[in-house]
C-alpha cells in the first residue's frame, strides 16, 4: 500500500505512543532529524499526552481536565502527528501498520521505531467488572468519576427510597497502590465539601470503601508510612479492607473476598465503583512482534535498545517506559529487576533514548547506559495532606502535599501547562473548591433531540 500523499516520504523515526515518553523524545528529536533531512512521525489514538499523576486531582477538582493533557500539535509542531493506533510492525521490513482513527489502514515506513506506548488498566476476569467498573488511566474516565460521583450526591439528595439513596452514596474504590489511595482520598474531600453544600443529606448518609487484596497500601512508602496512611483515611471515615478482593459486582451488587479463608467479607450495593488495582503493558507490544518479557513488555536493554531472548541488539529499534521492560541498573527496581513503570523512569528515559538514538542512527555522539536512583515517592491525600520519603527523608501532612505539588508541577511536560496547572491551585486557594458537576456527558444532544422531537410532534399533530 502506498503511503498517502498527505504523509511526508522522508525517513521516519516512528514513535508509537505519544505519552510521556513519546512526546518528550519527540521534542527532543524533531529539530535534529529534520535538519538531518528525515521527520518524527508520533502515532497515538489521542492527540494529547496524559499526565497521569494529576488524574486523582481531575477528580478532586484541583485541576481542570484539558490542563492535565500536553497538546501534540502545539508542542510537537516540527513532527508528523497521526491520530490512530499502531496494529501491527514488520521490523524486518521496516513498515508499521496504522489503522487511523477514521478506520482506513495505512502502511507507514521508518528508519528507527521507538515502542512507548505505556499502560493500560490491568483487570481480572471479575462477572460485572467490565458493566459496572471504571478505571483511571484516561482523561476521560478521571472527569466521568469526578462529575458521577457528584451527580450521586445530588440525586441521593431527593430520593425516598433509602436503599436507592444508600445505593447510591456508597463509592467503593479497587486497589490500595498509588492510584488507589490518592483517589480515594480525593473523594472523601470532594464529597464532603459537596454533600456539606446540601441541607437534604448528611455525612453519615455517606459509606466510601478501599478495597486491597494485599496486607498493606502504597508498596512504594515504608511499612510505617502505610500503617499511618491506612489510620488517617479510617480517621476520615473511610473503611479500609486489606486482605479482601472484589468477588463480583452484579446490578451494581458488589461481593467482597476474604483473601485469607476466601469466605465472603461483605455483601452490599454502590453506584460507584472504582478500578486501580494495577496496570499492564499496552497490548500493542505482543502485537508489535517484538519479544516480550511474561509482564507482555518489550524487552529492552540499558541503552534503551529493544533486545531479543539471546540479549541481541535489534538495530533502529527502541523502547522506554511502561511499556517496557528495561534493567534497573541502581538496584532499586522490580523483583526481576527492571524499572518500575512510573513518570520519574519515563521522563529520564525518554531523554537518554532520544540522545542514543542520534548517536547510533545519525553519528551524533555515543550511547549511554539509562541508569536512575529513584528520588522517593509522594502522593496527595486530598487538601494539605500527603504522604513520602523523597530522598529518603520520610515526611507526611502539610510537607508532604507541598512536596507532592512542586514535584508535579516541574514534571509536568511544558511551561504553558505549569503555568495553567499552577494558576488553577491558586484560582482554588483564593476562590475555594469547584464542585459544580457538568451534566449528561454521556448524552449531550438529548436536549436538542428531546427539543427536535417535541417540534416533529406538534407538526405532525397540526397535520
Amino acid at each position: 500500500m502506498a503511503i498517502p500523499q498527505t504523509l511526508s516520504a522522508k525517513p521516519r523515526v516512528l514513535i508509537v505512543g505519544g505519552g510521556y515518553v513519546g512526546l518528550t523524545t519527540a521534542q527532543l528529536l524533531q529539530k535534529k532529524v529534520k535538519a538531518a533531512g528525515g521527520i518524527v512521525t508520533v502515532v497515538d489514538p489521542m492527540p494529547y499526552m496524559t499526565y497521569q499523576p494529576f488524574l486523582p486531582e481531575v477528580v478532586g477538582g484541583h485541576i481542570e481536565a484539558r490542563h492535565a493533557v500536553v497538546s501534540h500539535r502545539r508542542h510537537l509542531k516540527d513532527s508528523e502527528i497521526i491520530t490512530g493506533k499502531v496494529t501491527a510492525v514488520d521490523h524486518d521490513g521496516r513498515t508499521a501498520t496504522v489503522e487511523l482513527s477514521q478506520g482506513e489502514t495505512v502502511e507507514l515506513p521508518y528508519q528507527d521505531i521507538i515502542m512507548s506506548a505505556g499502560a493500560t488498566t490491568k483487570t481480572f476476569p471479575i462477572e460485572g467488572l467490565a458493566e459496572h467498573g471504571i478505571g483511571l488511566k484516561t482523561i476521560e474516565e478521571a472527569l466521568t468519576l469526578r462529575n458521577h460521583v457528584l451527580e450521586r450526591i445530588e440525586a441521593a439528595s431527593v430520593m425516598t427510597d433509602e436503599k436507592a439513596k444508600s445505593r447510591a452514596l456508597t463509592f467503593t474504590v479497587v486497589g490500595g497502590g498509588f492510584a488507589g489511595i490518592e483517589t480515594v482520598a480525593e473523594m472523601e474531600d470532594i464529597i464532603r465539601a459537596a454533600v456539606g453544600a446540601n441541607p437534604r443529606i448528611s455525612q453519615t448518609d455517606v459509606r466510601i470503601l478501599m478495597v486491597e487484596a494485599m496486607g498493606r497500601v502504597m508498596p512504594e512508602v515504608t511499612e510505617d508510612q502505610a500503617v499511618g496512611v491506612v489510620e488517617h483515611l479510617r480517621g476520615r471515615g473511610i473503611e479500609v479492607l486489606l486482605n479482601t478482593s472484589l468477588g463480583s459486582v452484579v446490578d451494581g451488587e458488589m461481593r467482597l473476598v476474604n483473601m485469607k479463608d476466601k469466605s465472603e467479607a461483605d455483601r452490599f450495593e454502590s453506584d460507584t465503583l472504582v478500578w486501580t488495582a494495577g496496570v499492564a503493558a499496552n497490548v500493542v507490544a505482543k502485537n508489535s512482534g517484538f519479544p516480550v518479557d511474561p509482564r507482555g513488555r518489550v524487552t529492552g536493554t540499558a541503552t534503551l535498545q529493544i533486545a531479543d531472548e539471546d540479549g541481541k541488539v535489534l538495530q533502529n529499534a527502541w523502547t522506554a517506559g511502561d511499556i517496557s521492560a528495561i534493567p534497573d541498573l541502581s538496584g532499586g527496581g522490580l523483583p526481576d529487576g527492571t524499572c518500575v513503570p512510573n513518570a520519574q523512569h519515563a521522563s529520564r528515559q525518554a531523554k537518554v533514548l532520544a540522545k542514543n538514538l542520534l548517536a547510533a542512527s545519525y553519528g551524533q555522539g555515543q550511547l549511554s547506559e539509562y541508569k536512575h536512583d529513584s528520588l522517593g515517592a509522594v502522593a496527595g491525600l486530598g487538601m494539605f495532606q500527603g504522604v513520602g520519603n523523597p530522598l529518603k527523608v520520610k515526611i507526611n501532612g502539610f510537607p508532604a502535599w507541598m512536596a507532592h505539588r512542586g514535584y508535579h508541577a516541574l514534571a509536568i511536560p511544558t511551561v504553558e501547562r505549569k503555568i495553567r496547572v499552577i494558576g488553577g491551585w491558586v484560582n482554588e486557594l483564593v476562590l475555594g473548591r469547584d464542585y459544580t458537576p457538568v451534566r449528561d456527558l454521556e448524552n449531550p444532544y438529548g436536549q436538542f433531540q428531546e427539543a427536535a422531537g417535541g417540534v416533529k410532534k406538534k407538526e405532525a399533530a397540526k397535520g
